[in-house]
């Protein structure tokens, strides 16, 4: 029924001969057949429409992903990872990508005490995505995360669209917790400006105008750790996660004893807009996890090591989280909380400015291991899409001692930190949420597919059928977030696609599926799938216009690239077979017309 998803070969494929550092050659860069010579990228270039026809509608394999795009990167990723190891790269991940960043941000200007029903909500959505995430996981245990998963089940041109955001999302993560991290180290120096160690250019624009050397130092350091090896950094990071457990279990015991319940009230402010708006934004906090799933090709046992690890971490980290949003809501009125380093000010604003330092620590800590786990998943993801030829292959080669991919890891980090310089929180933490929630979203549809789409298996009407219902669910959740956002009071324009999305969803339960998952699966499909696909879009509509804006100008370039770049590269190699002879038929039409 379905093609078979054996785990890789354990082996790395052949040593590397050449030297690791010498891979500068046009060869290396852009080894592609479109690129050899100016006239073959402007004949590539007349061929753009017929290739992206092609691309759009050609799909990877399980096959392909597992077993072919690993021999581009040389030498072979160590399998050193077990579900321990993968519990605290989640924990270590995602506490600190958020919750010591975004929470004070958003309680204070979107949703004030009902921030923990912000993290309730954005919970929620996050689990649903785990919950998919792992099953591609377990079935195709590959470096490429979402990448790989969306270039299976929804095609080269989708995996691309992916790719950019992914990319986008790295490098806008990893320069928001730099900045974060430069915050809370200035909070602890001197409590009255956070910014004190940053530079102000007047002439640039606000938002643009604080440069920050701090965070880039900070990315380099954490980023060179990474590069050593996955296994110090693992082991680093769940030693000091193990830690940081006990500090953050202090800082939510002093937090509730010395918290006030009469900050609580009004306990919705900004109404349910505004919580929906901060969940849209407070799901940063929950991010980090889709960058472990991308440490499966080096997991032991992915069928039982994945779903533990994943689904372990982030259930407790929610209930973690939505603990420490009450916590900092009880210590501080919402209207007084800072909105750059919010716990440590709320410590030292209740007298005890000892423990301020503690927190700190606790935020500095969290944020360091993100990072660290971060630029791990960044890498990997970057690896695969080199793999695939939509950047350089250069930056898929793995270095044959550390047994990691340097150059993918240099070439986020450098990109981050020059972000980092530049750029504030308020500015990273949309972009970075409209990304995370686009890719997790696509995740949804893309499990529905795998399920009910087997190119060969699945009958046309059957097809038919799923994509007018897969068209019904997405349309009426976008309707739903329409209505939501235009404020309408009629109850009619709730129940109509409302029901439209149940119905549909229904009537899919009812469809035969033809691929099953072999050992892990998500429970509950369609429902489960159906809903996260609904939630996602609501919170990215709750993000406003200028997240909207700033994620369209992104994509704008993305696309462009994939023009002028990466539509050729990934054709030339799906076509390669092909190539050679079509080259010299050209070669030899324009000698005639010559002659």
């Amino acid at each position: 029924m379905d093609e078979s998803t054996t785990e890789p070969p354990h082996e790395p494929p052949s040593s590397v001969e050449r030297s690791y550092w010498r891979r500068w050659s046009k060869q290396d860069v852009f080894p592609e057949e479109s690129f050899r010579d100016c006239s073959s990228y402007k004949y590539a270039l007349s061929q753009t429409c017929s290739r992206l026809k092609d691309r759009l509608l050609d799909r990877s394999s399980d096959a392909n992903e597992l077993f072919e795009l690993p021999k581009v990167s040389e030498v072979g990723m160590k399998k050193c990872l077990t579900w321990w190891d993968l519990i605290w790269l989640a924990f270590g991940s995602v506490v600190g990508s958020g919750i010591f960043t975004i929470t004070g941000l958003e309680a204070r200007d979107d949703a004030g005490p009902a921030i923990v029903v912000s993290y309730v909500v954005s919970g929620l959505s996050a689990l649903l995505s785990v919950f998919c995430y792992t099953e591609f996981a377990v079935e195709i245990p590959v470096a490429g995360g979402s990448f790989s998963f969306l270039r299976i089940e929804l095609g080269d041109f989708i995996a691309f669209i992916a790719a950019g955001n992914i990319f986008l999302e790295a490098i806008v993560g990893a320069a928001g917790l730099g900045r974060s991290w430069s915050s809370y180290f200035a909070s602890m120096i001197n409590t009255d400006n956070p910014d004190f160690l940053r530079i102000k250019v007047n002439f640039l624009s606000e938002g643009f105008n604080l440069l920050d050397p701090i965070a880039v130092v900070v990315l380099l350091v954490a980023n060179g750790i990474a590069m050593s090896g996955t296994r110090r950094t693992s082991f680093l990071t769940w030693i000091t996660s193990v830690l940081s457990t006990f500090l953050i279990f202090f800082v939510i015991v002093v937090g509730f004893m010395r918290g006030k319940s009469s900050n609580l009230v009004p306990f919705f402010p900004f109404g349910a807009k505004g919580v929906f708006r901060a969940a849209a934004v407070v799901y940063w906090s929950y991010t980090g996890f889709d960058m472990v799933a991308t440490m499966a090709e080096e997991t032991k046992q992915p069928s039982r090591d994945i779903p533990v690890g994943l689904i372990g971490s982030m259930s407790m980290i929610s209930v973690i989280y939505c603990l420490m949003a009450l916590s900092l809501t009880m210590l501080q009125k919402y209207t007084e909380i800072d909105r750059n380093a919010a716990f440590s000010v709320a410590f030292d604003k209740i007298g005890m400015t000892w423990a301020k330092y503690l927190v700190s620590i606790v935020a500095i800590k969290g944020m360091t291991t993100s990072l660290l786990v971060g630029s791990m998943g960044q890498a990997r993801y970057t690896t695969q899409i080199a793999r695939a030829h939509l950047i350089p292959p250069l930056f898929a080669l793995v270095h044959p001692k550390t047994g990691t991919p340097v150059y993918a890891t240099l070439l986020t980090t450098i990109t981050s930190a020059i972000v980092s310089f530049f750029s504030s929180l308020d500015v990273l933490s949309t972009v970075f949420s409209f990304s995370t929630l686009s890719i997790f979203m696509l995740m949804a549809v893309a499990l529905l597919v795998r399920r009910y789409y087997v190119k060969d298996t699945t009958p046309r009407s059957d097809y038919i059928k799923f994509l007018i219902l897969l068209f019904l669910i997405f349309g009426s959740s976008i309707a739903l977030t329409v209505v939501w956002n235009l404020d309408r009071q009629g109850w009619i324009e709730y129940v109509v696609p409302a029901s439209i999305w149940f119905l549909s969803t229904l009537a899919m339960s009812f469809l035969p599926k033809y691929r099953l998952p072999k050992v892990w699966g998500v429970p509950l499909v369609p429902w489960l799938p159906s809903l996260s696909i609904g939630m996602n879009l609501a919170l990215i509509g709750s993000l406003g216009r200028t997240a909207f804006l700033r994620f369209f100008i992104c994509s704008a370039v993305m696309l462009l690239y994939y023009l002028f770049v990466g539509l050729h590269s990934t054709y030339d190699v799906a076509h390669q077979d092909g190539l050679g002879s079509q080259n010299e038929e050209r070669k030899e039409n324009a000698s005639r017309v010559v002659c």
